[in-house]
């Protein structure tokens, strides 16, 4: 996985690159706010950022905004893990408003810095499974045919006109214009209406057949 971390400080931003580095993580690193927002902006870019809050130019908090204000244009995922060396409650509101989803304060701890890291990644898995739900499910659904509007019926055959002006049994127009399959059957009104008389009228031409 790709990690980028925004660091001036040239000994911290040694020992961050370092530290991702032992982990197995690739980094992309870079020195100041403008530089990580630009790396953010490209195409390739990580999907997990490690920023400094305090830095010239743009600070963290300020990159946080434009990199989400970016996000909400292209739908990329992004997860962003704030550096602080301040740390009481306004401070750190401050930065989970600005677009941080996580924070840890400096000096940090590896082994802290480590499980956070590892929590920004089990987000973006989720992030991105449900995200391919949903290109499923809107697939799924531009399949979907639905009958909208109103049908002519006859009230007699119950035939209905098309867009041809062709009268056609209800059941081949439902099944051209939706996903569903008919299987037939018999109604207990149309049962005692017709089929019954059919039959009773059926059995007494086989009693009046001589024998």
């Amino acid at each position: 996985m790709r990690i980028l971390i925004a660091e001036d400080d040239a000994v911290s931003r040694r020992m961050l690159e370092a530290t991702l580095t032992k982990w197995n993580y690739e980094v992309v690193v870079t020195t100041d706010g403008q530089q990580a927002l630009e790396a953010l902006a490209k195409p390739e870019a990580p999907s997990l950022a490690v920023l400094d809050w305090m830095m010239p130019g743009l600070d963290g908090s300020e990159v946080c905004r434009r990199a989400r204000a970016h996000q909400a244009l292209d739908g990329r995922l992004l997860y962003i893990l704030l550096l602080t060396a301040k740390g009481n409650k306004e401070d750190i509101v401050e930065g989970l408003t600005a677009g941080a989803d996580d924070y840890i304060v400096k000096p940090f701890d590896r082994a802290e810095l480590q499980a956070r890291i590892n929590v920004g990644e089990r987000i973006l898995r989720l992030q991105a499974e449900l995200a391919e739900r949903v290109k499923e499910l809107e697939l799924a659904l531009s399949k979907v045919k639905q009958l909208q509007g109103l049908l002519p019926i006859c009230c007699y055959c119950k035939k209905i006109r098309d867009d041809q002006n062709y009268w056609r049994q209800v059941e081949g127009y439902v099944a051209e214009h939706s996903e569903a399959q008919f299987t037939h059957a018999i109604c207990p009104s149309c049962r005692e209406k017709i089929i019954e008389p059919q039959l009773e009228k059926l059995r007494l031409e086989q009693e009046a057949v001589p024998k």
